[in-house]
C-alpha cells in the first residue's frame, strides 16, 4: 500500500492514547461498580462474566478509527496482476532534435506513424491520451476511445518553439490527464534527449507513484546520431534517466534504433502482460470503518451492554 497524504498517519498515535485511556477508565468502572455491588458472587451463581472489559467491542473501535485514518491518507493499493484493459497517455517528444535525419523521414514523423500504429491496436476498452513537450508541455487530447480524434491528434503535433526538454512536467501533465481513470494507468514516454528544464525528474516519479501509474519508456535515436538544421549537434537521449524512470514506476525501458523497431516496441506495450495493478482504496477504507462502527453500536446495544 502506498498513501497519497502521509500526514494524517500521524492520527494513528490517537489509537495508542484511545488505548491507554480504555485501561484506566475499565479499572476505574470497575473500581467503583464492586463497592456497590457483589458482582464476583452473581456471576459465580449465574456462570456469566457480568463486568466484562468488551475488548471485542474496543477492538472494533480500534478498527474504526484505523480505517478513517487510512480513507484521509489516501489509501492506494498495488499488486501484481495482468492488466488486459488499461488507459494510456503517449507522451511524445516534440523538441527540435526530432528532425534529426537518421530516421525517416526524421525522428518525429517516426514517431508519429508509430503512435498511430499504436492507436489502432488499443485492446478492449483501452483509452488514449496525447501530450506532446519540449521546453512545456500540450495537451493534444485527453484520455478517450475515440481513435479518429486520437489519430488527428496525433498527425497534428509539430515541433515546438520552446526551447528545452522538460521530461518532468511532461509526466506530471501525463499523470493528471490519467487521475480520473479506473483502470490500469500507463504513460509511454518517448523522448531522444534529456531533461533540462522543468520539475525534477525525480519529482514526477514521485508524483506517478503517488497516482498508481506505470511508465514505459522509450529512447528514438541511433547510436550514430543524426543531425539536423544544418548543424554538427548530435542529441542522445539520457539511456540512464529513462531506465530509472521505467525501474521506478514498474514499467520497462527500451531503445529504439530504427522505425520498426519503434513500431514493435509500442505493438508490444498493449499485449496483456504481468504488472503493478493500482487501484485508490479511500473509499473502500472508509465503508469498511462505517461497517465497524455499526457492529459496535448492535453489540454495545444487546449483547455487550456494560454495566452500571
Amino acid at each position: 500500500m502506498i498513501f497519497q497524504h502521509y500526514e494524517f498517519l500521524w492520527l494513528l498515535l490517537a489509537i495508542g492514547l484511545l488505548f491507554f485511556l480504555q485501561i484506566i477508565s475499565l479499572k476505574f468502572v470497575r473500581k467503583r461498580a464492586l463497592k456497590f455491588s457483589n458482582y464476583e458472587l452473581m456471576e459465580k451463581l449465574s456462570g456469566e462474566k457480568i463486568l466484562s472489559r468488551n475488548y471485542v467491542t474496543f477492538t472494533l473501535r480500534i478498527l474504526t478509527l484505523a480505517f478513517i485514518v487510512f480513507s484521509l491518507a489516501g489509501t492506494t493499493v498495488r499488486y501484481t496482476g495482468y492488466a488486459v484493459n488499461s488507459d494510456f497517455v503517449l507522451v511524445i517528444d516534440a523538441s527540435g532534435s526530432m528532425l534529426a535525419d537518421d530516421y525517416e523521414p526524421d525522428r518525429l514523423e517516426a514517431a508519429k506513424l508509430a503512435a498511430n500504429a499504436f492507436i489502432d491496436s488499443l485492446p478492449g476498452n483501452s483509452r488514449a491520451g496525447l501530450v506532446s513537450f519540449a521546453g512545456i508541455s500540450f495537451v493534444k487530447s485527453i484520455v478517450t476511445d475515440d481513435v479518429t480524434t486520437l489519430k488527428r491528434s496525433v498527425d497534428s503535433i509539430n515541433v515546438e518553439s520552446v526551447g528545452g526538454t522538460a521530461i518532468g512536467d511532461a509526466i506530471v501533465t501525463a499523470s493528471n490527464l490519467l487521475a480520473q481513470s479506473e483502470n490500469p494507468k500507463n504513460i509511454i514516454l518517448l523522448t531522444d534527449g534529456q531533461s533540462n528544464v522543468g520539475i525534477s525528474v525525480e519529482e514526477a516519479i514521485a508524483y506517478a507513484n503517488s497516482e498508481g501509474i506505470r511508465i514505459d519508456t522509450v529512447g528514438i535515436g541511433t547510436e550514430a546520431g543524426g543531425s539536423f538544421d544544418m548543424t554538427d549537434f548530435v542529441s542522445r537521449p539520457d539511456t540512464k534517466t529513462l531506465g530509472e524512470i521505467a525501474n521506478q514506476t514498474g514499467g520497462i525501458f527500451q531503445m529504439a534504433d530504427d522505425s520498426e523497431e519503434l513500431s514493435t516496441i509500442y505493438q508490444e506495450i498493449t499485449r496483456p502482460k504481468e504488472q503493478t495493478v493500482s487501484f485508490d482504496a479511500s473509499f473502500h477504507m472508509l465503508l469498511l470503518a462505517f461497517v465497524f462502527l455499526f457492529v459496535e453500536w448492535v453489540m454495545t446495544n444487546t449483547k455487550f451492554r456494560v454495566l452500571p
